[in-house]
């Protein structure tokens, strides 16, 4: 797929759906800068270790990505390490559910910050070191198309950034930097496992595929967008939730 040599920074990567990317694409040749809270997150540094057991590289950089100053160090170091960041992956993200109505300012302020005020925080801050036929990658979410009960917050952010990335391709364009968003519907995770039995079986009723995904499901999307193959693809929200919001 043409990753030798490339270089992908993820966002919230130390777990999770950015791990999945993170192993993804180093397994294709990629270089990985795993990103997390916390200069010692225990597993971030786990996650560079599985990646260079593949023999791939891998780096863990800290920074929290709802601050700005963090992030401008970030892109510090990023720029005496590696110098450039082909894949930019902006994955963080938090929820605080809750009805609006009994919503505390700190379940909707933390929720804005890390989802979406990340987006500015780390696109603006590494955006020039992004080469000419780059790749940037927003995660969103299949509630940005159809809200979910006690997610005003959540679904705010993950709506938000799909107006982000549409405008960010706009601006990007004359530089073929691609900018997509993938929006991900319901996908198994140790969240989802605690999902009581009776409210699972509602909710694949609700998917045409009958299941939910896994978190490769969401990686090799990822891995699609930042490809050559992808490269006339840009400002679109590929949904990979099983047909749920269509």
């Amino acid at each position: 797929m043409g990753f030798k040599g490339k270089i992908a920074l993820i966002t919230g990567s130390g777990r999770g759906l950015g791990k999945a990317m993170a192993l993804t694409l180093a397994k294709h040749g990629c270089s990985i800068i795993i990103n997390d809270r916390g200069e010692g997150n225990e597993e971030a540094l786990q996650t560079v270790k599985e990646i260079r057991g593949m023999g791939a590289t891998a780096e863990y950089l800290s920074a929290d990505v709802s601050d700005f100053e963090s992030c401008k160090k970030l892109a510090e170091a990023v720029r005496g390490k590696f110098e450039r960041v082909d894949i930019l992956i902006n994955n963080a993200g938090i929820t605080k559910d809750r009805t609006l109505k009994k919503m505390a300012p700190e379940e909707w302020y933390p929720v804005i910050n890390v989802n979406l005020n990340s987006m500015y925080n780390v696109t603006h801050n590494l955006l020039e070191l992004i080469p000419d036929g780059g790749r940037i990658i927003n995660i969103s979410s299949v509630v940005a198309f159809l809200g979910n009960f006690g997610q005003t917050n959540y679904a705010a952010t993950k709506a938000g950034i799909i107006g982000f990335t549409k405008s960010l391709a706009k601006e990007l364009g004359k530089r073929k930097i691609t900018v997509n968003a993938v929006a991900p519907g319901f996908i198994k995770t140790p969240m989802t496992d605690q999902i009581p039995v009776e409210m699972l079986d509602t909710i694949l009723q609700l998917i045409p595929l009958r299941e939910m995904g896994g978190s490769e499901d969401i990686a090799e999307a990822v891995l699609f967008l930042a490809s050559d193959g992808a490269k006339y693809i840009t400002g679109t929200a590929l949904r990979v939730d099983g047909g749920l919001s269509f």
